[in-house]
């Protein structure tokens, strides 16, 4: 028998819907804007903003958010060690990887990704509702796990180990130097770049490429299984969705920046490499 708990990470639209109606799944909708879950979302989802997932305080406005922002989160989710979560959005996985990692600093493993988000349901012909949906909130104790995430001063006293690699998830631009979103531009010294687009498949409704494709791209970096991988962009947002990849490549030691280039970029003292 299917049930939410049998469910594995990575997930296609049929999968899920033959679980709907499981009491102890949660089906989380983060959509960029409020407005595209309310023209259509997956049966039973209750929506989260991106807001809800970031501290928004520069100058690393994607860092985690304060305990008490984090507390409201979860008790309005209502998420226990009973739930399994499943999380999509309408964008490839960025803030659906966010929200991963999110549950990740918090304790909870059970969750699944669906693959393609809302697009890839649409495609498949499944029903979708507009109705806004609650969640079952009650008090949840969290118990933070800090292990998925690293500091500015971490990387700062680590740059130079041949055991980390730093996975750059911006697009060649920002990571180069000719785009400037900080007060500074360029990458981390020792950074390699690859974008997070590249890992999703444009005509398969922003479904993730092939796995086995992915890692040899990634290999072909530096980016390896037997390393500590820590992943950022500007916010903690697109590398939210190449912490799912990693995660989904078996990488056992995966971490994610959050402070990002927001905060990196925006410090007069960080090193900087530029390749322009």
């Amino acid at each position: 028998m299917t049930t939410a708990k049998n469910l594995p990470l990575l997930i296609e639209p049929e999968q899920l819907v033959a679980v709907l109606d499981d009491p102890q799944l949660t089906v989380i909708d983060l959509a960029c804007k409020e407005q595209t879950y309310l023209v259509g979302h997956v049966p039973g989802a209750v929506y989260v903003p991106s807001s809800a997932l970031i501290s928004g305080k520069p100058p690393g406005v994607g860092m985690l958010p304060e305990p008490q922002q984090l507390d409201r989160l979860i008790n309005y989710l209502g998420i226990t060690e009973d739930n399994h979560v499943v999380v999509y959005d309408d964008e490839g996985g960025g803030w659906a990887g966010r929200m991963i990692w999110t549950l990740d600093i918090i304790g909870h493993k059970q969750y699944s990704y669906l693959n393609g988000g809302i697009h890839a349901w649409v495609d498949a012909g499944l029903e979708t509702e507009t109705t806004p949906r609650m969640p079952f909130s009650k008090p949840v104790r969290l118990d933070i796990d800090e292990q998925p995430r690293v500091t500015k001063q971490y990387l700062l006293d680590n740059l130079d180990s041949p055991e980390l690699v730093i996975w750059d998830a911006r697009s060649p631009g920002e990571y180069s130097g000719v785009k400037k979103n900080a007060a500074r531009a360029g990458h981390i010294p020792g950074a390699v770049n690859y974008e997070w687009t590249r890992g999703m498949a444009q005509d398969r409704q922003l479904r993730i490429r092939d796995l086995e494709d992915i890692r040899q791209e990634l290999a072909e970096l530096g980016i390896t299984s037997d390393k500590e991988i820590v992943t950022h962009c500007q916010t903690h947002h697109r590398s939210g969705f190449t912490y799912l990849l990693g995660k989904l490549l078996g990488f056992q030691n995966i971490r994610a920046y959050d402070g990002s280039w927001g905060e990196w970029g925006n410090d007069p003292d960080t090193p900087i490499a530029t390749s322009t």
